[in-house]
């Protein structure tokens, strides 16, 4: 089978990187850019006892759309783009989906599956978590942050038989993706899974983002983990309205990940924010609190949190139309 992974970053370099290791047949789609960096010096893992290179096949959309190139339809597109990029990717692959290709894709939150669902279908696209600690630095290498990775994935629309069948979707993408070196879980109720990643993601990266700091520097002062606990009610009040409510042993699990004393411990978001890089608020924190007025659910600590962070991106916005027009 023939995997088509979206992107090289952080995330698709680190599973695609593994799964090149175990042999699968497997493609990166990638901007030119991005292509020439891993030309000249391959896909390299570093960090947290990695360190790797592995010649990844590369591909551009321009290549892929070529009606006389050697591409076609995959049997397993993984999407592992930023929210702000799905629109165009989702262009970039159609002529890589065929009637039986799985679309995995593992960005945060719930908005894109509406998405892609209205392009591709919900039975061919998979609901899809990743679980792993990674960073691109400045030289395009992937950087390890701590060890172990995680890929849970499943058939959206839920039910045993949908999940575990071999010739289904989900099955498909579970027999290529598994055994390279990471775990891999088949969930028969994914989006519950990821609903509660979005609550864990949501509240990690409100609270470090708003206080500028990690979850050890916001529990060492006074009102700290009580404000961590109000943004986790919050959060998971908006899934159990959703229908998806956390289970009280993952609930005390992520309130201990996030009022840990001395966790040194920030999500993407914050070390977004902290370098200056464009963040995914409206996917992530704009969508979770839009769905909260839905359900009647009152969310002020979010809201607080998505308006610091969409002043954050209006900021960023004229600073670059500046810079643009200083030439």
């Amino acid at each position: 089978m023939r995997l088509l992974v979206v992107g090289a970053g952080a995330t698709g370099g680190y599973f695609g990187a593994g799964l090149v290791r175990a042999g699968r047949d497997v493609t990166f789609l990638v901007r030119p850019g991005r292509a020439a960096v891993l030309r000249e010096r391959g896909l390299r893992l570093v960090g947290s006892g990695e360190d790797d290179h592995v010649e990844a096949r590369l591909v551009t959309a321009a290549e892929l759309r070529d009606p006389g190139g050697p591409y076609g339809p995959y049997d397993v597109v993984l999407v592992s783009v930023k929210a702000t990029a799905l629109a165009q990717a989702m262009e970039d692959i159609a002529p890589a989906v065929g009637p039986s290709t799985a679309i995995l894709p593992v960005l945060n939150g719930m908005a894109h599956l509406d998405r892609l669902n209205d392009r591709f279908g919900t039975a061919s696209v998979l609901g899809g978590v990743a679980l792993l600690a990674t960073s691109v630095d400045a030289r395009g290498d992937i950087v390890v942050l701590a060890p172990g990775a995680k890929l849970t994935l499943g058939d959206q629309r839920g039910g045993a038989a949908r999940a575990d069948a071999a010739d289904s979707p989900a099955g498909r993408a579970f027999e290529l993706l598994d055994g390279a070196g990471f775990e891999v879980t088949l969930s028969r109720n994914i989006l519950a899974e990821m609903w509660h990643k979005w609550v864990f993601i949501a509240t990690a990266g409100a609270i470090t983002c708003l206080m500028r700091g990690t979850v050890g520097d916001i529990v060492s002062v006074p009102g700290g983990t009580a404000y961590v606990k109000a943004v986790l009610a919050e959060t998971a009040a908006v899934a159990a309205a959703a229908g998806f409510p956390l289970a009280e042993e993952r609930r005390a699990a992520t309130e201990d990940t996030l009022t840990r004393p001395g966790s040194p411990f920030a999500p993407s978001f914050h070390r977004d924010v902290m370098a200056g890089r464009s963040t995914e608020v409206e996917h992530v924190f704009g969508d979770l609190t839009r769905r909260a007025a839905e359900l009647s659910v009152a969310t002020p600590l979010m809201d607080l949190a998505t308006m610091n962070l969409r002043v954050y991106e209006h900021r960023r916005t004229d600073e670059h139309q500046g810079e643009q027009a200083r030439g």
